[in-house]
């Protein structure tokens, strides 16, 4: 089939063309530009993305880090109470050795020191069993020690004052 075709229906046509061709470009404009737009966004997210990995990187670095500080004073502070538990222990034996001595008395052959007992009754038993008089005990006489066969006096009566005590 055979068409002819007239002048303004060829300039018509060709105007179609042309507007066609133009709006082409426009619409390849338009997608060139989305395109882009398309690529910049996914530079955009790909460089977040590897920001955000590098700073979980970092972050999982520091949290490691902070586990062994953690581990480290974990240990150390069970190292501390061990400490604390071996001192209180050490504290409570020296109490008892401190409230035992505190009542703690010397027998005294002739004023020289015989021998250290917990209680006074302990030191006469012990003189009795070296032969000192059964019941003879008494209050300290007035006459110096050396003078006296056996004498019980408390231990603190020994003690030293410290300097600006008077005693």
């Amino acid at each position: 089939m055979i068409r002819i075709i007239t002048r303004t229906r060829l300039t018509a046509m060709q105007q179609d063309a042309n507007g066609a061709r133009e709006r082409a470009r426009e619409i390849q404009g338009a997608a060139d530009r989305a395109y882009a737009g398309h690529l910049r966004t996914v530079y955009d997210l790909t460089a977040d993305a590897e920001a955000a990995e590098r700073a979980a990187d970092a972050e999982r670095a520091d949290a490691e880090i902070a586990r062994e500080l953690l581990a480290r004073t974990e240990a150390q502070l069970a190292d501390a109470r061990a400490t604390v538990a071996k001192q209180a222990a050490r504290i409570d034996a020296l109490s008892g050795d401190l409230d035992a001595i505190a009542g703690a008395v010397v027998l005294l052959h002739y004023g020289q020191l015989h021998s250290l007992h917990r209680t006074a009754r302990a030191a006469e038993i012990h003189a009795q069993s070296l032969g000192a008089a059964e019941g003879g005990w008494g209050p300290p006489s007035e006459r110096p020690a050396s003078e006296v066969a056996w004498r019980i006096q408390l231990l603190s009566s020994f003690a030293v004052p410290e300097a600006g005590e008077t005693g």
